[in-house]
């Protein structure tokens, strides 16, 4: 056989193996979190922080991204039930022009949630730093995440390695369904994210003195 075809072989067989470990990956993350993860209020336990993950507010074309309501609506409904006492929008605020916190505190106020009960965390700039900045930052073991069903799994891989007690409400998916695309980035994802937490040890990109929420 040529050096070619050795290659090929030795090449093709690599990505057999990276395929089956992504796949094998997205399952233990999905079995590992299933069980934590609700989709009726009334048997959700009640947690007293509610972590909100940031998403923008507008879709590339400028309409309104029907995720970010969705989460701001389980958000402020958590919070009317009594089901959770204060909630923590996490998400990105890389520039001055762009600030998922504070768009999902406006949100959260349109819709009558006291600006007394929310905490704006600037540095989530992925789930990583959202979850782990919810326990070393805020000072929060017991958590309840609020996202989409297709994101919610990883956020909730992420919080059993650091030992925080999460569970999920799963949102009741909008028009605006999940494109192919975001399954496929989020299968990757799940995949980094278990790379991250037992290969690389990831920290979060920004850490900072602590805030402690006192309920």
């Amino acid at each position: 056989m040529s050096l070619w075809g050795k290659a090929w072989r030795v090449g093709i067989s690599i990505l057999i193996v990276c395929v089956c470990l992504i796949f094998m990956g997205n399952w233990w993350v999905v079995e590992s979190t299933s069980g934590n993860i609700f989709s009726d209020y009334n048997l959700l336990p009640n947690n007293p922080v509610g972590l909100v993950l940031g998403t923008s507010s507008r879709l590339s074309n400028g309409s309104p991204n029907t995720f970010f309501d969705n989460r701001m609506e389980t958000a402020a409904e958590l919070y009317r039930l009594g089901k959770i006492s204060h909630i923590i929008v996490s998400g990105d605020n890389r520039t001055k022009f762009y600030n998922e916190p504070m768009e999902m505190k406006k949100a959260l106020i349109k819709l009558g949630v006291p600006d007394s009960v929310i905490t704006l965390d600037y540095a989530g700039l992925r789930t990583l730093d959202s979850v782990i900045r919810s326990k070393e930052i805020f000072g929060q073991n017991h958590i309840t995440i609020i996202t989409q069903s297709f994101h919610s799994y990883r956020a909730l891989f992420i919080s059993q390695y650091y030992n925080i007690d999460a569970v999920a409400l799963v949102i009741n998916e909008p028009e605006q369904s999940p494109s192919l695309k975001v399954h496929v980035r989020e299968y990757f994802a799940r995949a980094k994210a278990i790379l991250d937490l037992y290969i690389l040890k990831t920290p979060p990109r920004h850490l900072g003195e602590k805030e402690p929420i006192e309920i």
